[in-house]
């Protein structure tokens, strides 16, 4: 282990952040990496929020002694009081809550979104909890960590619901959302480009890539979008989407394709429940006539259906091209 000399960390103090990110899983091996290099590290957790507030109830920061953090609790302008305060508690070597905005003694912190938000700050003892939750998030699992500020204890949970349960702060992670393609090269191709820029995991599959859905895990936290301009060099794709937990089912095609879509798929037995999983049109806007513009439609709107909720509902779409 790479321990920090006491000089350092006293040395370099002044918060900054280490990177740009939200994503929970990369905030969770910010921490981890930093107990393993030695460097003390806390955990920031935003528990309440009354008005508004520019982040979820959940929201993350990690900051370690020497000042360097990453996440957000807020809309980017708190976050350095954060850490400031973050590091007075890894100093002191106890948790402590932190209030901003309304009802808050810091009078020059004010929110954006004129509410109030309330964090826990939990200087980490060790890594166990952390990586629990890391190996069931890369096992596509949820898991959560339940925080106890009465002990000042951090431990691993089975998945729940975001919140206060019985005095104890659960924050639940779930795998994050994959998109499954199929389709020719121009639309597939596209569609994959703009989906790994805002974030996605992708697989392309089909007779365009030589790999079939049927290999993959396609769970509630997958989208299935066919992009083919034949229904017979979809339907392998599209059968393994309807027999699994895929939260999105969208396939190419007007509604006049989607009805020979329908009649072809009752006649290989599937009834009503499965074929309403997809639904016409797809896209945040219909008539998509060139790649890049489906390309945006489709990965809008599987945006869309995950921010419903929380994947446990089925949710299908059908691209509309005239």
């Amino acid at each position: 282990m790479n321990a920090y000399s006491q000089s350092q960390l006293i040395e370099h103090t002044a918060p900054r952040s280490e990177f740009a990110t939200d994503d929970p899983v990369l905030i969770l091996r910010h921490a981890r990496a930093s107990l393993e290099d030695g460097i003390p590290v806390a955990l920031v957790t935003l528990v309440d929020v009354r008005g508004g507030a520019a982040r979820p109830l959940g929201a993350q920061m990690s900051v370690r002694i020497d000042g360097r953090y990453c996440g957000f609790v807020s809309g980017g302008c708190t976050e350095p009081a954060v850490a400031a305060e973050a590091i007075e508690a890894l100093r002191a070597g106890h948790d402590r809550f932190l209030l901003l905005g309304e009802g808050s003694p810091f009078f020059d912190i004010v929110l954006p979104c004129g509410g109030g938000i309330r964090l826990s700050i939990h200087v980490l003892k060790d890594a166990e909890a952390i990586d629990q939750v890391l190996a069931h998030i890369g096992g596509r699992r949820e898991a959560a960590l339940l925080y106890k500020p009465a002990e000042e204890s951090l431990v691993w949970s089975p998945a729940d619901d975001t919140g206060w349960q019985n005095g104890s702060f659960a924050r639940i992670y779930r795998p994050p959302a994959r998109i499954v393609i199929s389709g020719n090269a121009l639309e597939s191709d596209a569609t994959a480009r703009v989906a790994s820029a805002a974030g996605y995991g992708v697989d392309l599959v089909g007779r365009h890539n030589g790999r079939k859905a049927t290999d993959l895990p396609l769970d509630r936290y997958t989208a299935v979008v066919l992009l083919n301009h034949d229904l017979d060099a979809e339907i392998e794709t599209l059968e393994a989407a309807l027999k699994s937990e895929a939260f999105y089912i969208g396939a190419l095609g007007s509604r006049r394709t989607h009805e020979r879509r329908r009649k072809a798929l009752e006649q290989l037995g599937y009834g009503e429940a499965d074929i309403s999983r997809i639904k016409a049109p797809i896209g945040i806007f219909e008539k998509a006539r060139d790649a890049s513009s489906l390309a945006l439609s489709v990965v809008a709107d599987v945006a869309a259906a995950a921010s419903k909720g929380t994947y446990r509902s089925v949710i299908a779409g059908t691209i509309a091209k005239g």
